[in-house]
């Protein structure tokens, strides 16, 4: 099984920048087209939050237009960027109505996908109003229902606020309210073969609840990769990329294995290409 996952587009209305920079839906466009001509196809594609910059309903209507083209399935987690009724209405076959949970008083939005060889658990890490994120009271024990309602099957959670402090000073100055707990939670089911996020707009791992809990690429901007613990908040407008999770047998075993794949900024930049010879040593 093939998962690709992308993150952080911060769709803005046609004709608008953002942080009056960055053009976002070209990107997007791109990683959709690379998305689509992998080899092999991935069998599912998860969206880690914040689709828009600013929550509008134009916004949403291109993000839509654009991973409509998407060749396999996808499901989404939400971003604290996005609006999560405008989002619901957008994207309701990729918020699973049907299976989602919603709980607390502030309507948090939790599912499964139970389909896959690799269950997946999509996580709303989100309170409106706040940057940062959190998974507490109500989640979690929502959370560790559903964990122990299948030991047995290989599991993925997917959210958009990583539970860890990645370095990155600005970003860690909100620290995710309920982390320990949520590792607790995590540490007692040993069947979470990956916690992947986004937020972080740089591709970060770290071994979290006995388990490894991961971030993904930005597609709109990437952060700056300054790791002073003054170090302004700010961006750059590297090339966009995507994960790759695949769970797979090799060498008699079973695993889940991640690759990072860079977007090119033209299509076919890089060449077709180059097959490695053998080098033949003199006698």
């Amino acid at each position: 099984m093939l998962i690709a996952q992308i993150s952080d587009f911060h769709l803005k209305p046609p004709g608008q920048l953002a942080y009056a920079v960055a053009e976002t839906a070209a990107p997007l466009r791109r990683a959709v087209a690379h998305v689509n001509g992998l080899q092999p196809a991935p069998d599912v594609v998860l969206v880690t939050g914040d689709l828009v910059d600013d929550g509008a309903a134009e916004s949403y209507a291109i993000v839509r237009e654009l991973l409509s083209l998407l060749q396999a399935p996808y499901f989404l987690a939400v971003g604290n960027h996005d609006q999560k009724e405008r989002l619901r209405q957008t994207f309701p076959q990729q918020l699973l109505p049907e299976r989602s949970v919603h709980v607390g008083g502030l309507d948090y939005l939790c599912y499964t996908v139970e389909e896959f060889p690799v269950r997946l658990i999509g996580l709303d890490t989100v309170t409106p109003g706040e940057h940062g994120g959190g998974f507490e009271g109500e989640r979690l024990q929502w959370l560790a229902k559903t964990l122990a309602a299948r030991p047995e099957a290989p599991t993925i959670v997917f959210m958009h606020h990583p539970p860890f402090a990645s370095a990155i000073g600005h970003m860690d100055r909100e620290e995710f309210r309920g982390w320990r707990e949520f590792e607790a939670v995590i540490l007692r089911h040993p069947q979470v073969e990956r916690i992947l996020c986004g937020h972080l707009h740089r591709p970060i791992f770290r071994r979290f609840g006995g388990t490894i809990a991961s971030t993904c690429p930005g597609i709109g901007m990437q952060l700056c990769l300054d790791l002073r613990d003054d170090a302004p908040s700010a961006f750059t407008l590297e090339p966009p990329a995507v994960m790759l999770h695949l769970w797979t047998s090799l060498w008699g075993e079973t695993t889940l294995l991640s690759h990072l794949s860079i977007v090119e900024d033209v299509p076919g930049q890089y060449g077709d290409p180059h097959p490695f010879f053998d080098v033949i040593s003199p006698k």
